[in-house]
């Protein structure tokens, strides 16, 4: 008798197992493969970092991918399928068209996801246990970052063509405009300082809001922010002087984003830009800079600050408590 019970029982188990495995099978007949595109332009850097780089980086943000076996199985495969169309749109090491400076900034963006731990993704490194990233790691795309800087730094001084660095207030007359239409100005000296942050670059950033982000800060009402919020960090190099006293040093760059849901729609309705040097020169070719470059950063921060990096500590942490009590 008890046989009989445990070959009942065993029969829908298997029944299960099989009509599983069915439609798993089926599934792999709605599986296309990713678009594959070939290497335009790979990005150049020393050996050691484009190591770190193709190990951690390339099977989602290049057109070099060396997915696993299960990486290609469906419904996985959906899910990757999607994360590298998208990782592309943000980053794509086999398309790296980008000029000296252009190329600087996007090493500082990725020394920052690996510094912060958002890159490569936790759900990725899980199944992916080898593109972890180390401390030895981030120290080797950390002082290859830097170095890039002591390179431009360097050809400047050795170009006498180069305008000789000035300070923030030697700015130009007629305030440039960005390609995506944000235009410079410098009211935002008057403005309320709502924040401050230092980078490993040893620069330091003044963040200066307009009297409605000012208002959104305070009363914590920036989900989403207002229409006609406008945020402005100013960025200085780090001077310390002989008796040990740091202060802020050269004109960097001045980085603007104004909240205007209808007119910036591809970027979550803020328009970024950054002025840079003591010409003020935009960044960008094209409108469509900022969709490129800035907002796959600043969407991560979504749900916790509304697309900013910088809003007061006190306001961070309530928000982030009150989110995981929810």
């Amino acid at each position: 008798m008890d046989s009989v019970k445990k070959k009942r029982a065993v029969k829908p188990i298997a029944l299960l197992f099989l009509a599983a495995m069915a439609v798993l099978i089926i599934l792999q007949f709605f599986n296309p493969s990713p678009e594959g595109k070939p290497v335009a332009k790979k990005i150049e850097a020393p050996r050691e970092v484009l190591a770190i780089l193709e190990n951690s980086c390339f099977n989602c943000h290049s057109n070099e991918q060396n997915l696993s076996w299960y990486d290609k199985i469906a419904p996985i495969s959906w899910a990757v399928n999607k994360d590298v169309k998208r990782a592309k749109e943000v980053l794509n090491f086999s398309e790296w068209n980008y000029s000296p400076g252009e190329h600087q900034g996007k090493m500082y963006a990725v020394l920052n996801m690996m510094q912060s731990g958002k890159m490569p993704l936790h759900e990725y490194t899980l199944l992916h246990p080898s593109a972890k990233i180390t401390k030895n790691d981030i120290e080797t795309i950390r002082k290859y970052t830097l170095s890039l800087s002591s390179q431009a730094s360097a050809k400047k001084e050795n170009d006498p063509h180069q305008p000789i660095e000035a300070s923030q207030n030697n700015i130009p007359a007629q305030f440039p405009v960005s390609p995506n239409g944000v235009k410079y100005t410098d009211d935002f000296k008057n403005w309320k300082v709502i924040s401050m942050s230092t980078l490993f670059d040893h620069s330091i950033r003044v963040i200066y809001g307009n009297d409605i982000a000012v208002k959104a800060v305070e009363t914590e009402n920036f989900h989403p922010w207002p229409d006609g919020s406008i945020i402005v960090k100013s960025v200085w190099k780090q001077e310390q002087l002989a008796d040990g006293e740091v202060r802020a040093g050269a004109f960097v760059n001045a980085q603007f984003m104004v909240k205007d849901a209808k007119k910036y729609t591809d970027t979550e309705g803020w328009g970024f830009a950054k002025f840079s040097g003591p010409d003020l020169h935009p960044t960008g070719k094209n409108a469509s800079f900022a969709k490129e470059s800035c907002i796959a950063c600043h969407r991560q921060l979504a749900e916790k600050t509304g697309y900013l990096f910088d809003v007061p500590m006190k306001v961070n942490t309530e928000r982030l408590i009150k989110n995981l009590e929810k």
